[in-house]
Order: C-alpha cells, then structure tokens, then sequence
C-alpha cells in the first residue's frame, strides 16, 4: 500500500513555509496596505506579526500532541470534537483551495501586464500545469525547486531594499531611521486592524508546515521549531522590508494601488530595475503556488483518508510517487475557476476561513493541555490558557476587520458545510469518521 514518504528536515519546511509566504509578495501588496492603514504599513504587519505568533505557538503545541497531516482538522477533532474537526476542516478548506487560485491570479495578472499580446489564460494554464507536473512527482523535486526559486525572489527583494536606502541616503530630507511609518501623523486603529487583517494574507505559510508531518523526520520535535521560524522569519522580512519602502515613499497615494510597487521600483531603480522587479514577483508567485497546491492536496488527501470525503478519490495515494495525484488534480480544476475571477474575489474566501481555523486551534490547546491533560502552575496557566486565549482575541478582532463581502462568502461557505455535516452524521446523531493516527508517527 502506498504511504507518504519521510524525506522533509526542518530546513526543508522552514524553506516550504517561507516559499509558501512569499516574501517578495510585501511588495506586491504594499499599495493595498498602505492606503488600508492609512500610511502605516510596518505598523500593520507588527500587530499582525503578534497575532500569528499567538496562533503558531498554539499550532506548535499541538503539532507536538498530534503530529499528523490533517492540521487544525485533526487539532480540533481529536481535542475538542469531530464535528467541530469536520468544520474547522471544511473552514480551512476556503484558505487552503483559494490560496493558489489567488496566487495564481496575482502572477497572471503581472505577466500579463508587462506582456499584453498573450492572453491572461495562457499565462494562467501554464502555472496551473507546470506547478502540478512538479508536485505530482513529489515533495523531493517540489523542494529543490522551491529553494532555487526562493533565492532568487530573496535577492531581488534584497537588491529593492538596498535601493530603497541608497535613495534615503541621496536625498538629506529624508531620515533613514523614524518611528513614522509605526506610530507617525494620525494613527487610526480601525486603519490599523483593517491593514493588518489584509496583511495576515502574507503571513499564510506557518499553518501549512504542519499538513506535511507525515512527510516529515521526527515531527512531535521538528514541526514545532518549523511552525514558529517560518512565522519569526516572516515577520522580520515583512515588517523591515516594509519599514524602508514606506520611508522611501511615505505617501500612500498612488497612481494604482494595486501596481503601487512598480512605481517606487522606477523612482528607485529606473526602467531597467522594474523590469527586474517583474520577474522576482512571479518567481515569487510561481514558488509559493508549489507549495499552496502541496499543502492543499494534503488536507484533501487526510480528509478523504477518514472517508470524511469520499476515500475512493481523496484517499488515493499514487503508487509510483507516493503522492495524492487526484487531490493535486482536483487543486488544479479548481484553480480553474480563476479564468472567471479576480485576486479580489478570491482573496476574500481565504482570511476568512483562516481567522476562524486559528480560532478553534487556540482553543484546542486548552481543550487538549488544560482541560483534558489538567495541566496546571504558572508556566502551564501562561503557555495552554493565557496564550491561546489572547491569540482568539486577537484572530476575532482581526476577522471581524474584514470587509463584509468577505464575511458573507465565508458564512455562506459554513452553512454548507454544515448542512453536508448533518447527511454525513445522520442528522448528527452519530460522529464522523474516526481520525486514524499513523502508527509510525
């Protein structure tokens, strides 16, 4: 019988997680950030930097208590309930399927604006293809390619940043050192909270570390390490990098938000650099997708496993790869459905569902160490109840930043989960599926 494969060390996931991030992506949405808090950015990725650690150490903890591929599914289900694991599953579902639909999307658009004549399909068909041959192969070659793509995305953000502070430097009106961008002018909370829940969309990449513990060498100890860096290494990336752009352009009036890093590329670095720019985001773009589609397809494949899908389709593992070839294809034919939307329709499913996911994770911590294993004294109270608990604050106040339309798909997508719960459990008269731990884990 087919079994996914051991191959994954913690520096292969922490590279997975950050090549999921993609960190050149802070200059992507660094015009949308600056207008939704109101010239703040630096400031919106720090207050989101401590929401997600809250929610990764709660992650950590449980990846350590049940290291295997289902996430906050099986977090959930096995601390809490089944029922609220099947709905955490379905709720992470919106992040997990929609994360490379959007991230394709963004690449598709800029290869399409720099190079009109190909229509935007083509361009959008050949991430969908290329990204699937690699992780139907497996996590082997997906890695290599994902750490080659991911050093030259790393340095075209490094060479920006340089530009950006050889720009300070040459121009003696603007300091190279000012609390400004963090707590300058008018600092508007609300502005704040509705940055940093659009800013949350960057740091996606800690949470799909831990789909891959069945891949993974020794993971009740390397998972939690992983979770934790990706999360610390995003934050540095974001919150530096976004602290010199906004120096560099303190203004957060642009000709078009959405392309608002093109134009500091050019002040910055000229025609030639903007060019150079283009290429580092879609390598970007193009790095993170491997990794959004693997996570994705090893969800599918744990749900399917339990026979919460269907295990005939989800639960087949390739036996020539020892990958979930049909979960990888049905990513693929749902990413489809991006020949008839956009980055802003798409991204609107995926903080949703997260936002909630990490909300019922935090809360499994104190289900599963303070309440189930009655876990008590200084450290343990600050660690499985303090912690998690502030991180739920922190997930709610930042879901409940988010724009109505994105509120309304996100509950029109429970409701059909929930309605699929109650055919799947007899009108929840009977659990779902038991969660079948690894043996080997």
């Amino acid at each position: 019988m087919a079994q996914l494969k051991r191959t994954l060390s913690l520096g292969t996931l922490v590279l997975f997680g950050v090549g999921l991030m993609t960190p050149i992506i802070v200059l992507g949405t660094f015009g949308i950030l600056a207008q939704s808090s109101g010239g703040h950015v630096p400031m919106a990725y720090l207050v989101a930097l401590v929401a997600m650690l809250l929610t990764a150490l709660s992650y950590a903890h449980m990846a350590r208590a049940y290291p295997v591929s289902g996430s906050s599914y099986s977090y959930v289900r096995k601390a809490i309930d089944p029922r609220l694991g099947f709905m955490t599953g379905w709720a992470i579902l919106l992040d997990y399927l929609f994360l490379p639909m959007a991230i394709w999307l963004i690449g598709t658009a800029y290869l399409h604006s720099a190079m009109p004549v190909v229509p935007q399909f083509v361009w959008l068909l050949a991430f969908i293809g290329l990204t699937t041959l690699i992780n139907v192969i497996g996590l082997k070659l997906a890695t290599a390619v994902n750490i080659v793509l991911l050093l030259l995305q790393t340095l075209v953000l490094g060479v920006f940043v340089m530009l950006c502070v050889h720009y300070l430097l040459g121009d003696p009106g603007r300091p190279l050192f000012s609390l400004q961008p963090f707590i300058g002018g008018e600092v508007q909370w609300p502005m704040i909270m509705s940055g940093a829940a659009i800013a949350c969309y960057s740091y996606l990449g800690f949470d799909a570390v831990s789909t891959m513990s069945e891949e993974t060498r020794d993971p009740r100890r390397t998972l939690p390490r992983a979770i934790l860096l990706v999360t610390l290494i995003g934050g540095v990336i974001f919150v530096g990098t976004s602290y010199v752009v906004q120096l560099a352009h303190p203004s957060f009036a642009f000709a078009d938000a959405d392309s608002a890093s093109y134009e500091i590329a050019r002040n910055i670095g000229g025609d030639l650099f903007v060019s150079i720019f283009l290429i580092g985001l879609v390598v970007g773009q193009f790095t993170s997708g491997i990794a959004a589609q693997a996570s994705a397809s090893r969800l599918l494949y744990v749900l399917g496993r339990d026979s919460v899908l269907p295990r005939a389709f989800f639960g087949y593992l390739s036996p020539r790869f020892g990958t979930p070839v049909l979960c990888i294809l049905l990513c693929s034919a749902v990413a489809l459905l991006a020949l008839g939307m956009d980055v802003t329709t798409s991204t609107s499913f995926i903080n949703f569902g997260a936002f909630l996911t990490f909300v019922l994770v935090n809360l499994s911590v104190v289900f599963h160490y303070w309440r189930t294993e009655g876990r008590r004294g200084a450290q343990a109270t600050l660690l499985y109840l303090l912690l998690p608990v502030a991180g739920v604050v922190a997930d709610l106040w930042l879901m409940l930043s988010l724009d109505r339309k994105a509120v309304m798909l996100g509950l029109t997508w429970l409701c059909l989960g929930a309605t699929y719960l109650v055919y799947l459990t007899g009108g929840l008269r009977r659990q779902p599926p038991e969660l079948r731990l690894e043996e080997s884990v």
